[in-house]
Formats: structure tokens, C-alpha cells, sequence
């Protein structure tokens, strides 16, 4: 209860400008530790990921196609934790370091375009729709944590989103993102390039929806958003 307290205030801070450019996920040493700390207390498992370094990613890797967005080791899946004495040794020992959070163990999530995202959020919201924690991607994404789908029986409900790690692919589908096993996102409040970043909209403290009780506004949401996109660039010019 302490912490859910103290995590609603600096969210309350956050939002009002408390901070060094709070808007794009950035934040002290002290309130990122505690945004993360909060986030593990949640169920959300964490493992360290790269961060923005210069006009490139710390991966050092050239040509890094999506730098300061990707999990550090390749065994991420596997070092994905929600241990507080680990996570806290993380951030001593690599405080520049973004952090990632493997969906399909407690949690997914549905990362749509940032417009179909206010849409969809206004509408549920209308609707009376219990959503759970929302992050902001600056400048395009949003994403809804919901419940994990988990292992179903039928193999065919469910698919892997490994989007995040074929960044070449994320061009090809600028609509709905589904991630769940063996996928990861973000966590705030972590930093990209161009000031870009991502932030809590609503935190960790909620609890997670089942996400079908979301997907129908979300779907149709990405769906219009297209629809204005292809009337405003038609095929042919």
C-alpha cells in the first residue's frame, strides 16, 4: 500500500512537470529506481536493456536498427525478473541502462499508434472500461498492459510477437501489435533518441484486464486511423 501510494505521487509529480523533461520518460536516479522497484512489486519481470549513447546505441553495434530498444543479453527471457534484490543491483551497476519487460509470463501487451490509442482510451473510458496500466511511446506508440493470454490448450490462440526482434519487420505492421510469449516491451522510464521515451499514462498500480475487453475499441481505433491515413495519402501521388 506504501508503495502504490508513493508510486501515485510521483506519477501526480510527473505529470505536472515536476523533473527534467518528464514527458519523454526521463527521471531522476531516485524516482527511476522507484518507478522500476514499483513495476517488479506489480509482477511486471524485468531485464536491462540498451540505452541511447551519442547519435547511436550503447549495443555499439553499427548501424543498431533500433537503438536504446532492445534487452541487453540474448537471454533475456531467461534473466526476465521480478526480484527486487536483482533489479536493484541492475540499476547500481548500469544506471544509463533502459529496462524491458517480457510479456506472456504475467502480463501482454497491445501497442497500437499513439493516435489510435487516445481514441480508443476516450472511448472505454466512456464506456465505463476498467483499463489497466497505459505507457506512452514518444512520439507514435501507446501501449495497454493487460492479463496474460498465457499457454492455451489450442496453439492457434495464441502467437508469438517477436516484432521487437525483427525490427526490420515493424514497418510492415504499423497497426496492432500484439505481444505476449516470448515478446517484450519498454518499461518506463526509459529513453530514446531524439528526447523520445516512454512514460506511464497510468502506472503499474492498476490491476491488468482481461484484453478482449479491450481489443474491439483498439481494433477499430487502429482501423480508422488507417482510414484517414489512406484518404489523406491515396494511392498513386
Amino acid at each position: 500500500m506504501e508503495r502504490k501510494s508513493r508510486f501515485s505521487q510521483w506519477l501526480r509529480r510527473s505529470r505536472s512537470g515536476a523533473g527534467r523533461d518528464t514527458g519523454t520518460g526521463a527521471a531522476s536516479a531516485a524516482d527511476r529506481e522507484e518507478l522500476l522497484l514499483a513495476a517488479a512489486a506489480a509482477g511486471f519481470p524485468l531485464a536491462p536493456a540498451a540505452h541511447p549513447s551519442g547519435y547511436g546505441c550503447s549495443c555499439e553495434r553499427i548501424g543498431c536498427p533500433t537503438p536504446g530498444r532492445h534487452p541487453v543479453s540474448f537471454a533475456w527471457q531467461t534473466l526476465a525478473t521480478t526480484d527486487t534484490e536483482q533489479v536493484t543491483k541492475w540499476l547500481r551497476t548500469q544506471p544509463e541502462a533502459n529496462f524491458v519487460t517480457a510479456t506472456g509470463i504475467a502480463h501482454d501487451v497491445l501497442d497500437v499508434p499513439a493516435e489510435a490509442g487516445r481514441m480508443a482510451l476516450e472511448r472505454l473510458e466512456s464506456a465505463g472500461v476498467e483499463v489497466g496500466p497505459v505507457a506512452t511511446v514518444t512520439p507514435d506508440r501507446m501501449l495497454f498492459f493487460t492479463a496474460t493470454r498465457g499457454t492455451p490448450d489450442d496453439e492457434d490462440e495464441w502467437w508469438p510477437c517477436e516484432l521487437d526482434c525483427h525490427p526490420e519487420t515493424l514497418d510492415e505492421h504499423p497497426g496492432l501489435r500484439w505481444h505476449c510469449r516470448g515478446s517484450y516491451v519498454l518499461l518506463p522510464p526509459s529513453l530514446l533518441p531524439s528526447e523520445g521515451g516512454v512514460a506511464w499514462l497510468y502506472g503499474p498500480e492498476r490491476g491488468l484486464p482481461d484484453p478482449l475487453s479491450l481489443l474491439e475499441a483498439l481494433t477499430d481505433a487502429c482501423a480508422q486511423v488507417e482510414h484517414h491515413e489512406s484518404e489523406a495519402w491515396p494511392i498513386g501521388r
